[in-house]
């Protein structure tokens, strides 16, 4: 039997954080409810890391105080939750730990895939929005991979820029890059 089975009475966030390491599983606290979804696929994964590397040379080209990292649990109002893409302020992650708070996040970054469409599309955003977090990705791979930009305003997320395959968009926060979402899945 599993930890997480063996577990009674609500789920906290050091509960969640307690859990063993496991790499099959994403392990997020939504409420009190503990969300476990399978690790992502090839085309995330490939996905993730470009548009990483995408993110981090725009930050560094920008001199922009900021750290990029991928799957990092993110500590909210209202639970813990595991982005596939963070970017945070360098001061947020000057102790090596194994979770940030979401005060120090300027954008998450959400890749969809068939197993959590739902969670990112609906919920997540809902979450990033009570905990104030400026910026809002999310990349679509159906029926062709885009770029959807959100930002905060008056508590919610807009939508200000779609960005679509084949095309290079240039975006001005949180700081200057161009992006093509295209290229980010291809093998």
């Amino acid at each position: 039997m599993s930890v997480a089975t063996d577990h009674t009475g609500p789920w906290t966030v050091d509960d969640v954080l307690a859990l063993p390491e496991d790499r099959t599983m994403r392990y997020e606290l939504l409420g009190e409810s503990l969300v476990m979804t399978p690790a992502p696929g090839i085309r995330h994964q490939r996905a993730s890391l470009r548009l990483a590397m995408v993110l981090h040379a725009a930050a560094q080209a920008a001199k922009a105080p900021v750290e990029v990292l991928e799957a990092i649990n993110v500590i909210l109002p209202s639970g813990l939750v595991v982005p596939d893409l963070v970017v945070t302020d360098a001061g947020a992650t000057a102790e090596d730990g194994v979770s940030v708070d979401a005060d120090g996040v300027q954008l998450v970054v959400e890749l969809v895939s068939p197993g959590n469409r739902t969670v990112d599309r609906k919920f997540k955003p809902m979450l990033y929005a009570e905990a104030a977090i400026s910026h809002f990705w999310r990349l679509e791979f159906d029926p062709a991979p885009m770029l959807i930009v959100h930002e905060l305003q008056a508590g919610r997320y807009v939508e200000r820029t779609t960005a679509l395959a084949g095309a290079t968009t240039r975006l001005d926060a949180p700081f200057p890059l161009a992006v093509d979402p295209g290229g980010l899945a291809r093998q």
